[in-house]
């Protein structure tokens, strides 16, 4: 039981971090599609299944694989029918309750098709495992190659991903997870379903969900990033963030510094049934497609190296002034970071060593790091760029219809909605009593 568990229970920070994979689709996109542009940014959603057993862990492979068979054989039909002059609709009506030996018999009758010919990756799907190969490390002074083990993915087709003879036959998974006794007949979907994790976020709530980049220190290194701020790959945040907050019209605000961003969904928004896997998920992979296909308008003349990773986490606020307090806090940790960082580069930059400066910085307070500024020509930090100091907010505005109609476009008597990016203070109460459209309510406290 425990091998089974520990490897398909992840925990919620792992379960959440799909932009690694949704990065790696969109940098390989051209590999595999070289004369097609990739128009807009996919996204995708996360799930959890708790396999606390091998039986459960092979009942849910034989679900999945079964369930690429039951689509792939559904919509090879449906689009012989529509390629041969049924609309979608007539096309699905035609299949609605046919049997799987029904759909192969109009395969080969009507179109010649013979369904068991077809690419065994599109029938079966694709199995990735770990398998144990020697690589040459490095040459003896003699020329001769030094060989150690080392774990490689391969991708694997196989018939019956849940069978014995499958399962049994790969030494890997045998030692990650342990045998299949025997082979399994017809598995109830409901059963496996009942082992999915499918927790849903506190309902009138405001949902914040948090991205935040990993290994972002080494990222920013190899890619040569300016410290402490690089304008270019602040930018190219906040042109995500925007993109995210224009996707998702239940985000209402977002907040951003450094590799991170804070995106709250309204009160009463039911985006994917408040299911907390699916929203942080989905809203992490669309923002990490965006970071790979505008990185080149940002850094024209420097490659992208690899993919960068971001997670993500999502808390319920029940009040707006729990939510204000929660940003704030972001905001003074922006202001902290950045003139510790600021110190920090300027000593750097001065010849001393990475740990040299935090042994300088150690316990200093902010007057003193405002005198240590004023070494280095900083005489007024405040006069910094301001994204530096306070960050990035994106939020929905509503734009004037006069003006609207002023540029010819058509406003039917409704308000125009877009979204605009500040550098502001969102710590005081003046910018939400200026914008009291965001959390639907105007503060008292002025």
């Amino acid at each position: 039981m425990g091998s089974a568990m520990n490897t398909v229970l992840f925990s919620r920070r792992q379960q959440l971090s799909t932009g690694g994979v949704q990065a790696e689709y969109v940098l390989r996109w051209k590999e595999f599609f070289p004369y097609k542009e990739l128009r807009y940014a996919p996204s995708f959603c996360a799930r959890v299944i708790c396999c606390a057993t091998i039986e459960v862990l092979q009942s849910y492979l034989s679900w999945r694989q079964n369930e690429c068979h039951v689509n792939n054989q559904n919509d090879t039909c449906l689009y012989e029918l529509v390629r041969h002059g049924k609309t979608e609709k007539e096309a699905q009506e035609f299949l609605k309750g046919t049997q799987k030996n029904e759909k192969h018999a109009l395969l080969f009758e009507q179109f010649g098709i013979n369904y068991e010919k077809l690419s065994v990756m599109v029938r079966q799907g694709s199995c990735i495992l770990k398998t144990q190969m020697e690589d040459i490390v490095k040459y003896n002074e003699n020329g001769v190659p030094v060989k150690r083990p080392r774990k490689r993915p391969i991708i694997v087709h196989s018939k019956n991903v849940a069978g014995t003879s499958f399962w049994n036959e790969h030494e890997s998974l045998l030692k990650e997870l342990g045998c299949f006794v025997k082979n399994i007949g017809k598995v109830d979907p409901d059963f496996v379903r009942s082992f999915q994790f499918e927790k849903k976020l506190m309902p009138s709530t405001w949902i914040v969900i948090r991205i935040d980049g990993c290994h972002f220190h080494s990222f920013s290194k190899d890619h040569e990033f300016v410290k402490p701020n690089d304008e270019r790959a602040l930018n190219l945040m906040n042109s995500c963030a925007v993109a995210v907050v224009t996707e998702f019209q239940d985000i209402v605000f977002s907040y951003g510094v450094s590799d991170e961003y804070s995106f709250v969904l309204k009160k009463d928004s039911q985006l994917y049934q408040r299911r907390e896997s699916d929203i942080a998920s989905a809203i992490v992979s669309f923002f990490t497609s965006m970071y790979v296909m505008k990185w080149k308008y940002f850094f024209p003349r420097k490659e992208l190296k690899y993919t960068p990773f971001f997670d993500g986490r999502a808390v319920c606020y029940p009040s707006s002034q729990i939510l204000r307090d929660y940003l704030a806090w972001r905001q003074v940790d922006c202001h902290i970071n950045n003139q510790y960082n600021t110190c920090f580069w300027e000593l750097v930059k001065s010849g001393k060593s990475e740990r040299e400066a935090q042994n300088v910085l150690k316990g200093t307070q902010t007057l003193e790091k405002m005198e240590l500024l004023k070494q280095f020509g900083i005489s007024d930090y405040n006069k910094l760029p301001v994204m530096f100091r306070q960050g990035s907010s994106a939020y929905w505005e509503k734009e004037d219809i006069s003006l609207v109609e002023e540029k010819g476009a058509a406003s039917n008597g409704k308000c125009q909605k877009k979204v605009i990016l500040e550098h502001c203070n969102i710590i005081e109460p003046s910018f939400w009593n200026s914008h009291p459209n965001i959390l639907g309510e105007k503060l008292d406290i002025l």
